[in-house]
């Protein structure tokens, strides 16, 4: 039975953690190409924050959210959570009854248009459209990804939702890495930085971690070559080049940016003569600063190549499934947190431990006992 009203955490409006109300609502109900989705867990992400706190500026001291397409899609009541798991239990016309019952993970973006191979104009679920912090959520039939691997708990399948895992493919395939390069990938611990360092080994890279120290070993047992402490950025250069016999980074996967976007580049081009392809930066997030100061001249004399990356394409979407399907990219699961207790889970992220890594999903109440428990994080 599918209940006429649900619990769901509301974004009000921007703000802080009071913006966030978890209150009765109306189950939607899928329409045509729809599938209605019970939720049994959801990724939470950085985006979550920066969109209800108005984050994410185009020029200089504005705030606003997404508004690629030219007018904000962020409209209240919204409800966040993009990397959405959970079980088909209805559908909407032209969909097949036989997708009911179906477990299955989100490609979680809202696209402008059929295109496979592009997409211009970013947007997703949890943003420009009702997302996951519910019971249900109604999405597309043909980006609900059915994913029926036993191994995998529906806490450990969010965990490994698009919002991380296709940023990170699509950072690898616009800066064309190739088998046998070395990339150096910062913010490692993260969800994206691990599912980079994955998707490096996949395709016969050499991924290289920057974090601090004491997460190390989990880095290198998830595939990392060596892992260069964060902390200690004045001799940045030099562990490099000894992490590496002495040569340079091909490419810098960043997720900084701040005054780290210079340093980025050292690594890139002190010995130009060891290099065989053009320096490559792809940058897909700025957690250590806004602006950055590059002298031009390096980066047209040196010939860096500089990629801005948000979200991806259908193509990557799928390649990503097939891979997930396979077993070949692994979920790095931290934890889970209640939807009632959403307040917490922030709090938890902006301030997380230093045994922090991967992620952490929300699980509605309902479904705690089956899919979140096993998960919980203690806190306090």
């Amino acid at each position: 039975m599918i209940p006429d009203i649900m619990k769901a955490m509301v974004l009000t409006g921007h703000g802080g953690l009071e913006a966030l109300k978890y209150q009765d609502v109306t189950t939607p109900t899928p329409a045509a190409g729809q599938v209605l989705v019970q939720v049994t867990a959801t990724a939470k992400n950085n985006t979550d924050r920066k969109a209800r706190e108005g984050l994410y500026p185009t020029k200089k001291g504005e705030m606003q959210s997404f508004q690629m397409g030219g007018k904000p899609t962020l409209v209240f009541p919204r409800i966040q959570g993009a990397d959405i798991a959970g079980r088909v239990v209805a559908v909407g016309a032209g969909v097949d009854e036989s997708r009911i019952g179906e477990r299955g993970l989100l490609d979680f973006n809202i696209y402008a248009n059929d295109r496979r191979d592009i997409n211009l104009t970013p947007d997703y679920y949890g943003h420009g459209a009702d997302g996951g912090y519910a019971e249900y959520a109604a999405l597309p039939s043909d980006q609900f990804h059915h994913i029926p691997n036993p191994d995998l708990t529906d806490a450990e399948l969010a965990s490994m939702g698009m919002c991380s895992y296709q940023t990170a493919m699509h950072m690898v395939t616009s800066a064309n890495i190739q088998a046998g390069e070395r990339v150096l990938v910062t913010g490692a611990s993260g969800g994206v930085g691990t599912a980079l360092i994955q998707l490096c080994r996949i395709i016969g890279a050499v991924p290289y971690a920057l974090s601090q120290q004491d997460k190390a070993v989990p880095l290198l047992e998830l595939g990392a070559e060596a892992v260069l402490d964060r902390s200690d950025m004045d001799s940045f250069v030099d562990r490099v080049k000894e992490a590496t016999g002495g040569k340079p980074m091909d490419a810098v996967m960043d997720l900084v940016g701040g005054e780290m976007t210079d340093r980025f580049i050292d690594i890139m081009i002190f010995d130009m003569n060891a290099r065989s392809t053009y320096p490559r930066l792809s940058i897909a997030g700025a957690s250590g600063g806004n602006i950055s100061e590059i002298l031009w001249t390096r980066i047209y004399l040196y010939q860096v190549q500089i990629f801005g990356v948000s979200h991806g394409t259908r193509e990557e979407a799928e390649q990503l499934m097939t891979w997930i399907r396979s077993g070949q990219l692994k979920p790095v699961l931290h934890g889970a947190f209640k939807l009632s207790e959403l307040h917490r889970a922030e709090e938890y992220f902006v301030n997380r431990s230093s045994n922090y890594l991967g992620k952490i999903v929300i699980v509605p109440d309902s479904q705690w006992q089956t899919h979140g428990e096993a998960w919980a994080v203690q806190t306090g």
